[in-house]
């Protein structure tokens, strides 16, 4: 009785584990060196980041994990549940994304392919990364400016960081533009384009396709827009 009691518990246990149904977007890869561990798929959920599937790896480290995706969005893969310094964050979608890494610099320089949507962020970071750099030479420049009290070198410090911030919106604006077809185009505008003037900012929504607009991000690109020119006629 004890050994078909066993049997049976055993044959539920593996039912449910292979009725466990797909969504819409596979997540699949490796993480080389990755011994024992937990992976979570996770996404923002109004202002929650909550865990859409997991995986707990004890010396295999290929995973699979999945999501029914209505709208591509950005999504977190987790290691151990730790959001701040060991994550890869990359543009969720319909279809199969394989995400290779590694655990020792987990999230640093992932593989990451399968998203339309994510090639193109990806693109638009590169150029970011560089904005952010000349950004942080900038700081460096003015702080020993001002220890040297040099005031002419502070003040064209001052005209060229303006220029660069200019550049950085312009930039900014003419990617989103240019990809008004992408859900990375109302996400752009979401997060990167806090020093764009309102004009600029309903130029990108205006040019938007309908799919786009319809889209979450696109969606809250539009209430973003609506807020701002409520707040403007108070």
């Amino acid at each position: 009785m004890k050994n078909i009691i066993t049997i049976l518990a055993l044959s539920i246990l593996l039912y449910s584990c292979s009725s466990k149904k797909d969504g819409n977007m596979i997540v699949q890869g490796q993480i080389k060196g990755l011994k024992k561990g937990k992976l979570y798929l996770q996404k923002m959920k109004d202002t929650v980041l909550v865990s859409v599937d997991s995986i707990s790896l004890l010396g295999d480290n290929t995973f699979r994990l999945t999501d029914q995706v209505d709208s591509p969005v950005l999504y977190y893969l987790t290691f151990d549940g730790n959001t701040t310094d060991k994550r890869i964050l990359f543009f969720g979608e319909q279809g199969t994304i394989t995400i290779n890494d590694n655990v020792a610099q987990f999230g640093f320089n992932p593989e990451i392919n399968g998203s339309k949507n994510q090639k193109i962020l990806e693109q638009y970071n590169m150029m970011s990364r560089k904005f952010q750099n000349q950004r942080l030479e900038f700081i460096k420049k003015d702080f020993d400016a001002k220890r040297e009290k040099n005031q002419d070198l502070i003040t064209q410090l001052e005209k060229d960081y303006q220029r660069l911030v200019k550049r950085r919106v312009l930039y900014t604006t003419n990617f989103a533009l240019n990809h008004a077809d992408s859900e990375v185009a109302p996400y752009i505008g979401l997060t990167e384009m806090y020093d764009a003037s309102l004009q600029m900012l309903d130029t990108v929504n205006k040019s938007l396709t309908p799919k786009i607009k319809d889209s979450e991000y696109g969606k809250r690109f539009q209430e973003y827009l609506n807020n701002i020119k409520a707040n403007e006629n108070k």
